[in-house]
């Protein structure tokens, strides 16, 4: 189980909040430049997988689930079907998420003594103590699928341009647009 750590400081915090911005205009990033033939398509030899419309489904309704258990202070943003949601719906969903999860990470963080003091990933798992532990968890929950759905595009046969693939690396680029 992770550790507590000292609070850090307001600019530390601020600069993982900042990379979790920087996570989401990733995730936005690719929803701009996805085919659009890729969102519900499967791979032949595959039965059961998660589209590409189910992953970033997934995504958004782990985060709701993030902070329903970890701060259900906050309002939820409503859920995404995987079956149904369409790319428009998605972008805006986890927009909504990613904001609320960046309320979550700043109370949890932010304040040591505030109402989230501990993280709760899942119902089955014991908490963790709020810290960077878990804003690292959440970010790599991210990274993750979104390496599956780049992975997914290429592999359909609609691979993202390259722009956007290295575009993913250019976090000084990122972290200059705004939300």
């Amino acid at each position: 189980m992770p550790r507590a750590t000292i609070p850090p400081t307001t600019e530390f915090v601020d600069a993982l909040l900042e990379a979790f911005a920087i996570d989401d205009r990733m995730n936005q990033l690719i929803l701009d430049h996805l085919d659009p033939r890729a969102w519900r398509a499967t791979l032949p030899a595959t039965r059961n997988a998660r589209t590409i419309a189910a992953l970033f489904a997934h995504m958004h309704n782990i985060r709701r689930k993030w902070i329903r258990l970890t701060a259900p202070h906050l309002k939820l943003p409503p859920p995404l079907n995987r079956a149904r949601s369409t790319p428009r719906q998605t972008r805006i969903a986890l927009r909504r998420s990613a904001k609320q999860c960046s309320m979550l990470l700043q109370e949890a963080l932010g304040n040591p003594s505030g109402p989230v003091r501990q993280f709760r990933r899942d119902g089955w798992a014991r908490p963790w103590p709020a810290g960077p532990s878990m804003f690292a968890y959440m970010l790599t929950h991210d990274a993750h699928h979104r390496g599956q759905i780049c992975m997914l595009a290429h592999q359909l046969g609609f691979p993202l341009p390259n722009h956007v693939n290295y575009g993913l690396w250019a976090w000084e680029r990122l972290a200059s647009l705004s939300n």
